[in-house]
């Protein structure tokens, strides 16, 4: 790997003698690792997977997993980077918080947070990028969520809509991607000596909207995978010169995280409470990581928050399947119809009719003539809930994945009914008999294969 130039001529004088094996580090392996989803089942696939734990992760492991195998399909593991799990560490959002992910695409850190919330509260997911705003939703219904919206906003839209209103933002700022070189060589291609102050000017656009949807007493989580010091000290620097009403929280260090440095910025020694993951100290890939909280005193009135909105013939469908079915474990959504789609909306969430809503809650499936049909969404969320579960098999799962109808050994009751391969949730079949006739979305069916689904 060949550094840029200007990088090197920058890091050298920064890094002092540590140059040489930061140096090194950036052109050696990439670390690979994944999370375990706590709110569904472990399987002993998974088990024997967990051979390496993440130490500052209680629920991270060093390891490659295929994203084809039943167990990441399914949402029970997800694949990311170790260094990164240390944003979600940090963040580590309370019980039934209001949580906004300002920057959230593809859904690493907002997977993170869904395991702290576990189904409680709210969680807001954004992404501005209306063509990564999928991958977001595609994670998060993998995931099982029950509680989360995900918009599609500038954080101007969005502090306009809901001043005041999060116990907990998460902002992962888009950055200059120094700390990925390794992972992502391309990342090399866009840089050049001014990109981290480029960068840095959006950043601080987004910290000015950012503060203004925090309660006072909430938390601010900054990070950025970039060794900038533009955009890591010098921003927080910024942030509490600018903001009085901010504070910095310390946070532990392990497994070779360090101190940040306030003499790449203005000397505070306040920044030394957030940290460094430098990737020839520890295991993983670049990382800056501030918390702050936020000490104002002014209380915003809160807004007026969603109401169900069913038509009296939508509600007798919802109400038939929910009786044919003896559903429970929804209690605390809030129905509305959008077209002919049902969502189940978390009761946290806000009247937000100016905003970009991509997805606004969780889909809870279809009206169709005289009937409901249920959602594959519900189906993977349903771990905890009271629904109709049917086990199969591998070889039915394989089949099941690739659009197959497939045959069960004995008779079934007749209905929707929820698939189980090695205790995790894999979508809706309908049994009619012996036969389980297939619901699996089309778009995601695959051909698999002993080779391509191996954890």
């Amino acid at each position: 790997m060949n550094l840029p130039a200007g990088f090197v001529t920058k890091y050298q004088k920064l890094m002092g003698a540590a140059a040489p094996d930061f140096f090194a580090a950036l052109t050696g392996s990439v670390e690979k690792g994944f999370r375990i989803n706590p709110m569904k089942p472990t399987t002993p696939a998974m088990q024997a997977k967990m051979t390496a734990p993440i130490p500052y992760s209680p629920i991270g492991y060093y390891g490659k997993v295929n994203g084809n195998a039943l167990e990441h399909l399914a949402g029970a593991v997800y694949s990311q980077e170790p260094s990164a799990m240390t944003v979600g560490e940090v963040a580590k959002p309370q019980l039934n918080e209001r949580v906004l992910d300002l920057c959230a695409a593809p859904g690493g850190k907002t997977t993170h947070l869904l395991s702290y919330l576990n189904q409680t509260g709210l969680l807001v997911t954004n992404e501005i990028n209306p063509k990564r705003v999928t991958a977001l939703g595609d994670n998060v219904e993998r995931y099982g969520a029950r509680n989360t919206v995900i918009t599609n906003e500038t954080p101007v839209h969005l502090a306009k809509a809901l001043p005041g209103f999060f116990d907990r933002i998460l902002v992962d700022a888009p950055c200059s991607g120094e700390g990925m070189f390794r992972k992502d060589p391309a990342a090399m291609q866009y840089w050049t000596p001014d990109y981290p102050a480029e960068c840095a000017i959006r950043q601080r656009e987004i910290l000015t909207e950012t503060v203004k949807m925090l309660r006072p007493g909430g938390h601010l989580i900054y990070s950025t995978c970039t060794f900038a010091p533009e955009e890591d000290e010098q921003m927080m620097a910024w942030l509490l010169q600018t903001y009085p009403e901010f504070e910095l929280e310390p946070i532990e260090k392990t497994a070779g995280m360090v101190d940040a440095k306030p003499e790449w910025a203005d000397g505070n020694p306040e920044l030394t409470k957030a940290v460094r993951l430098f990737p020839h100290l520890m295991r993983g890939e670049g990382h800056f990581i501030a918390k702050l909280v936020y000490r104002g005193a002014e209380e915003v009135k809160m807004p007026k928050l969603v109401r169900n909105n069913l038509k009296p013939e939508q509600r007798q469908l919802w109400e038939k399947y929910v009786a044919q079915s003896q559903l429970s474990g929804l209690e605390a959504l809030v129905l509305q119809a959008h077209g002919d789609q049902l969502y189940g909306i978390p009761a946290m969430m806000p009247v937000t009719r100016r905003l970009k809503i991509f997805r606004p809650g969780i889909q809870l499936g279809v009206f169709k003539k005289n009937r409901f049909e249920p959602s594959y969404a519900l189906a993977l969320a349903s771990a905890d809930l009271a629904l109709p579960k049917l086990a199969i098999n591998h070889d039915q799962w394989e089949q099941y994945v690739h659009g197959e109808t497939f045959s069960l050994a004995t008779t079934e009751p007749t209905g929707f009914t929820v698939l189980t391969c090695a205790g995790l949730p894999v979508g809706f079949g309908k049994v009619v008999g012996r036969t389980v006739k297939n619901f699996f979305p089309k778009g995601l069916r695959f051909l698999a294969t002993d080779e391509n689904t191996v954890l």
